[in-house]
Parts: C-alpha cells; structure tokens; sequence
C-alpha cells in the first residue's frame, strides 16, 4: 500500500519513522527531508548483533526479526517499492553504535573487569618503571590488536559509507541521479587538516615556541593541549605566547593519570575543576590523556568540542574506534575525531620514522572529504630524527593544501563551521538552490550524483 492511500494519522506515524530512521543522513548531506523516505521491514530483533551492509561495511545493531544471524549482509535484504526504501535495520542506531563505540562494548563482564583492573595496575606501578620498559609494555599491548579486521586499519569510513549507499538507494526510490548538499567544507574546499600539539611535560611546554615557528613557516595554525595539573607548571606568559600568535589551547585531561574515566563520582568532581580550568584559559575543547574515553559522560563537561576519539584505535590502550572521518554531536558537543596515527605510536610503537602510514591514511581520508586530524606531540619532536619526519610531513600537507584544495583550520573554526552549518537549509528558487542560515556566505551548494550504483560529488562555485 503506498502511503499517499494512509490515513492521516498513519502518514504522520510513517513520516515520524523515516525522520527518525534518516536523522543520520540528513545530518551528514543537509538536502531536504523529502528526498528520504525510509521505513522499516518489520520488527527488529531484541539482541543486537554484527551484521554487513555491503562487502566492504561491517555494522553492529538490532536487525530484522528473523534474518539470518551468521554472514548477514542487510544491503541485499533493502527493499526498494513505491518510492520508499525498506530496510531491515535502523541506520541511525547503527551509526550511533559505530561513532560512540557501542559494539567495543560489547563485552563480558569478565572482559570489562580484565581491562579495567589491568589499566588500574599498569598507573599504579607506572613510576616505578622505565621509559624503555613502558615502550615495550605498549608494543605488546599493541602487537595483540594488529590482528583485528575491525575497524578497518589504516583508515575505517564504515559510517561515510552506510550514510553513500543509504543516498543511492533514496536517489533509486526516487527516480532521480542526483540530488542537492550542503558540502561538507567551507568554500568548496576538498577535505579540511587540523593539527594539535598534546603537550606532555616540561620539555614538551618549553618546545612549544619552536614548535610554533615550524608550524607558522609552513602556514599552519595548529592547537596546544595543556594538562592543568601536576605534570609542569602553566604560567599565564606561556597561555599569552600561545594566544597572541593565533594558535589556540585545549584542556588536555586535569593532571594525565589515566584515571579520569574510571569511576563516574570521581570523574564529576574531576569535571568540575576541568570546566574551572577551560575559562580560566579561554579553551572551547577538550582531550583525553591516552585518549581514554567515555562518551556517555559527557554531559557533566562545558565544552563546545572533544578531540579524545580515534577512528581506529587498533594501537591504543582503549580499543575501539568511530569508524569514520566526519565530524559528529555527542549531545551539544562536537567530536573532532583523531583520524591518523599519534606521531609517539608511529615512532616508538611501529618504529617507523618515515611519513609513509600518515600519506596512506591522507589519501583514505581526502577521498572520503574527511578530516585529517593529527596529534603531534612537542615532547616527542624535540629528537632531531623525529623532527625531520615532521618537517617532511609539513612540507607534504603544504602541497596537498595546494594541490587538493585542502581547508586548514584550528578546531574551534572547524567546530563553529559544523555547528553553523547543522542549522543552514537548502531552500529551492528559480535557478536552483540556495542556502540560507548563519555562514551561509562560505557554504557550497553541490550535488550527489548516482552513476553507476555508485555515489560521486560535483561542487559548485561557492555562493
């Protein structure tokens, strides 16, 4: 039955659905609601499971009521009829489960405790070892999550793309080709670079203005982390140094004990004091020491923005991973995502002192239009062999910014620019489409082609 025969009471029931099943998508490409039109084929299943959609998509959520538990591939039970897309699962929970780490979660309660009480005894003994002990600590730990097929190692865009085979199948419900976006970056721009500085130690903080120098010589702006407590002192002349040549500060944790996530009344009275330090240092975002995590606490922090959550972290003390390059809302905050490998686990972890793994993870990214977000640390580059690598690797995003159109911005710009653009609208006139809302004046009307059975973009001229 097509909906236009429904009663009025279940049109706007069917309406409520496809919103709420299309959330996801909507937030990603901005085109108006009426190019989705989505339901589901029956109820979903009460467990949730790991499930594909498509060869190359690995998913985790409720499925179908009686689909196939074992190899189930969602794409090819996709219903297309009558200008609506039926699908056996919700792809807004799915990506919800993928960006907030839900299926990483997905543990025994044996596991979760093994973990836990590890991590607890690795900080506990912690200053009673070398830094050739923990190195060697690290790489064990890290040589036992090499062998993991998900996420996907080097870069994983599972939820790019769920969100471009979703649109092909709206384009199909439709009987259309193409279909207007709000492109992803400002100014037509490609894809967008972020580099961030976690500052360790006194070493590290006294680098900093050298590290700067570098930075400005290669036309970047980049971020500082700065621990608040215990590791070194903040002097308010080293905020100024920072602030007065355009680069910007991040709270990095409160003193970088790992412990920050370990109990929720101890991580609230932590955030309290962490909030009291991001307006004493006028700091809009937050990491995570060891890039420990917990999403769902969020709330207690006022912050505009979070850096704390890898894309893959297959070489992390917290495994896991977002599985994609995009920006994304954890509430009324915004994750900017660390989507390349940390300059400590390239040279010390994979003793690697070349820019190879950084250019492939690069390319993954620019051909999604992703972020490429990077954490360089002060403390690290300081050795001359380190140093080299970085230079190198500023010399090539130089010329990818040249090359491939590449937007480099500090974080709060990035995050002022996904939050305008969260409330811009794509408004139809005579000759085509404008965009309306705060920063409309940088935003780009593009289009989403079908071609193929494949998704490829085709950005206007900005407005």
């Amino acid at each position: 039955m097509t909906t236009d025969l429904l009663p009025r009471q279940d049109l706007q029931s069917a309406a409520g659905e496809s919103d709420a099943l299309s959330q996801a998508l909507s937030e990603r490409y901005r085109c108006p609601r009426r190019f989705f039109n989505f339901d589901l084929r029956g109820p979903l299943s009460s467990e949730e499971t790991s499930f594909r959609f498509g060869p190359d998509t690995a998913c985790f959520g409720h499925i179908r009521r009686g689909a196939p538990s074992a190899g189930y591939d969602a794409l090819s039970d996709v219903q297309v009829h009558h200008g609506r897309v039926s699908l056996p699962f919700n792809p807004s929970e799915t990506i919800d489960n993928l960006r907030l780490e839900r299926y990483a979660r997905h543990a025994t309660q044996w596991d979760e405790f093994l973990y836990s009480t590890l991590r607890r005894l690795y900080y506990l003994v912690r200053p009673l070892t070398t830094l050739a002990l923990r190195k060697q600590i690290q790489k064990f730990h890290a040589r036992s999550g090499r062998n993991q097929s998900f996420p996907n190692w080097p870069v994983d865009s599972s939820v790019e793309n769920i969100n471009e085979k979703l649109l092909v199948l709206s384009m199909e419900a439709n009987g259309v080709d193409k279909v207007p976006i709000i492109w992803f970056w400002p100014d037509g721009a490609k894809s967008c670079l972020m580099m961030t500085h976690d500052v360790e130690n006194a070493a590290g903080r006294d680098h900093c203005t050298e590290l700067m120098d570098l930075d400005d010589s290669f036309g970047i702006k980049s971020s500082f982390a700065v621990v608040p407590e215990e590791r070194y002192s903040v002097p308010e002349s080293f905020l100024a140094s920072l602030r007065e040549r355009g680069f910007e500060i991040v709270i990095q944790d409160l003193n970088h004990d790992g412990r920050l996530f370990d109990h929720k009344k101890e991580f609230l009275r932590r955030a309290k004091i962490i909030n009291r330090y991001a307006q004493q240092y006028g700091a809009r975002g937050f990491r995570a020491a060891v890039l420990y995590r917990r999403p769902e606490w969020y709330e207690a922090f006022e912050f505009a923005f979070d850096m704390s959550i890898p894309n893959v972290a297959h070489l992390d003390p917290q495994r896991g991973g977002c599985c994609t390059v995009m920006p994304y809302f954890i509430g009324d905050i915004l994750e900017l995502p660390v989507t390349t490998v940390q300059d400590y686990t390239l040279f010390h972890i994979l003793s690697e002192y070349s820019i190879n793994l950084w250019k492939t993870q690069l390319d993954r990214i620019i051909a999604k239009n992703g972020l490429a977000s990077f954490i360089v640390h002060p403390d690290y580059v300081i050795e001359p062999e380190a140093r080299r690598v970085y230079l190198e690797l500023l010399g090539h995003l130089r010329e990818l910014r040249c090359q491939a159109g590449l937007w480099c911005a500090l974080p709060s710009e990035i995050e002022t620019w996904w939050r305008d653009r969260s409330k811009m609208s794509l408004v139809a006139h005579e000759s085509g489409w404008r965009i309306e809302g705060k920063g409309s004046e940088r935003a780009v009307v593009a289009y989403a082609k079908r071609v193929d059975g494949n998704l490829i973009y085709e950005v206007a001229r900005p407005q």
